[in-house]
């Protein structure tokens, strides 16, 4: 059974930082591109970063709104997918779902498989 599974969520004041982390199971993700989205109340899921797969030089992405402020990494040792997260503005409380295997344009969740449960950040202002 394939699992996504996120933590390191929590309440930071703005200008704080949070580090989310995505551990997977069931199978490898080596070889996947991989992504965090996350949702604010009332809105639509909203893509906010991905890395390309390892093993070839690595590649980063970011919508503009987190761009200098949002980092993403992975240890494929460890099977785990970071978020980053600094400069916290309130404007960034939402749920962060980490999301697997995408087939088609990374910003559209459409395009991803797999998913986690989420986890919920909120900053203060």
């Amino acid at each position: 059974q394939v699992q996504l599974v996120e933590s390191g969520g929590g309440l930071v004041q703005a200008g704080g930082s949070l580090r989310l982390s995505c551990a997977t199971s069931g199978r490898s993700f080596s070889s996947d591109v991989m992504g965090w989205f996350r949702q604010a109340p009332g809105k639509e899921r909203e893509f906010v970063a991905a890395i390309t797969r390892s093993g070839i030089r690595t590649f980063s992405y970011y919508t503009d709104s987190v761009k200098g402020r949002f980092t993403i990494s992975r240890d494929n040792a460890k099977n785990t997918v970071y978020l980053q997260m600094n400069s916290l503005k309130p404007e960034d409380t939402a749920i962060y779902y980490c999301a697997g295997e995408v087939v088609g344009n990374y910003v559209y969740m459409t395009s991803w498989h797999y998913w986690g449960q989420g986890t919920q950040v909120t900053v203060s202002s």
